[in-house]
C-alpha cells in the first residue's frame, strides 16, 4: 500500500524511508522518548534496527513527523495492523522529541493520522494503547476522544524485564464526527 503524505498547519508526516536516518539520529537518542516502548534506543544500531522494523512490517504505515517551519524530523508515528478487510487499524510507536511535548504537534499528527483513516479509508475503527505507567500519553489519548477499552495485564515483558500492562482505547466511526469536530481548529 502507498503510504500518502498527510499535511498539517505546523506539521507534515511523510512516508518513513532509510534516507531518515540520519535526522533520526540528531533527535532520537533521549531516553525520555523510549522509557515505555518495548524496544529502547540507545545506539545507532540499536536505531538502524528500529527503522528496519518499521519498515519491513507488514500492514504498517511508518512516518516521520516533520516540523514544516524548520523542515526539520522532530519523530515518527505509524499505522500498526491495518486490516482493510475488517476496516480497523491501530496508531502507535509514536514519539516525538521531548523539546516538542505538550506544544500541540502531536495532537496535530492525530488529527491528520485519524482524518486519513477515516475519511480516506472508511475504517471503523482506531485504536491506540500504551504502557501502563504513562500517564501523559493516556491523557492525551483521551484528550483525543478515545474510549477506554481495557488492560491487557502482563501483556509484554519491557527491556529490563518488567512487565508491562497495555492500556487500551479506541475511537469507531460513530465517535469520529465528534472528534472531528474537538480537534479540528
Amino acid at each position: 500500500m502507498q503510504i500518502p503524505t498527510l499535511e498539517g498547519p505546523r506539521i507534515r508526516l511523510e512516508p518513513l524511508t532509510r534516507a531518515h536516518l540520519p535526522a533520526l539520529e540528531a533527535v532520537a537518542f533521549d531516553d525520555r522518548i523510549w522509557r515505555y516502548m518495548r524496544h529502547w534506543v540507545k545506539t545507532s544500531a540499536d536505531l538502524e534496527q528500529w527503522l528496519e522494523a518499521a519498515l519491513k512490517l507488514p500492514s504498517s504505515l511508518p512516518w516521520a513527523t516533520i516540523l514544516k517551519s524548520e523542515n526539520r524530523l522532530i519523530g515518527s508515528t505509524r499505522f500498526l495492523d491495518l486490516d482493510l478487510f475488517n476496516k480497523t487499524v491501530e496508531i502507535g510507536h509514536t514519539w516525538i522529541h521531548p523539546d516538542y511535548h505538550r506544544t500541540g504537534i502531536n495532537r496535530e499528527a492525530k488529527l491528520l493520522q485519524l482524518t486519513y483513516a477515516f475519511d480516506e479509508l472508511a475504517l471503523n475503527r482506531v485504536a491506540f494503547k500504551t504502557h501502563h505507567e504513562n500517564l501523559q500519553s493516556q491523557t492525551a489519548i483521551r484528550a483525543l476522544g478515545a474510549q477506554y477499552e481495557g488492560t491487557f495485564r502482563n501483556h509484554n515483558v519491557m527491556p529490563d524485564g518488567s512487565l508491562r500492562h497495555s492500556v487500551w482505547f479506541s475511537i469507531t466511526k460513530e465517535d469520529w464526527p465528534i472528534v472531528k469536530s474537538r480537534l479540528t481548529p
